[in-house]
């Protein structure tokens, strides 16, 4: 298997409001059966019904709550965070965490959507970001696996 993220896809309860919330932060996409695609970078990330999704993949959607898992933006600076941020709390998401000085030096808050998906919001000085906004992994000095 090759070391690559394709797609992330996010189970909502109702499509149309996660696509206002996702369209008030700027993103923008297609919607093909009852399903929205958004170029997000070098990967696509997918908004779906969470009851299709959960028997797509063949599980049970017991709502328990917090899945286990949290997408990261990484922006170029601090001040760049906390106007994601705002942004995020403005287009009817919720701040679960206020930015921070993080252990690392760096700056970072976190938000979820409509649906509970928590977004971490960072400016993390060794996380580099290219001009297309891409994060390169840099030489952390641990063990290699």
């Amino acid at each position: 298997m090759e070391q690559r993220v394709s797609l992330v896809t996010l189970g909502v309860r109702d499509l149309a409001r996660s696509r206002r919330f996702y369209g008030a932060l700027g993103w923008h996409g297609q919607e093909v059966q009852d399903t929205v695609f958004v170029q997000a970078g070098g990967l696509v990330v997918v908004l779906w019904s969470r009851a299709d999704l959960a028997a797509d993949c063949g599980v049970e959607d017991t709502g328990a709550g917090f899945g286990g898992m949290a997408l990261a933006h990484n922006v170029r600076s601090e001040g760049e965070v906390d106007a994601v941020l705002a942004e995020a709390a403005a287009a009817g998401g919720t701040v679960t965490r206020p930015a921070g000085r993080t252990p690392y030096g760096g700056w970072a808050g976190v938000f979820t959507d409509p649906d509970g998906h928590p977004w971490e919001v960072a400016h993390n000085p060794g996380f580099a970001l290219a001009e297309d906004g891409s994060v390169v992994l840099p030489d952390l000095g641990g063990t290699r696996w």
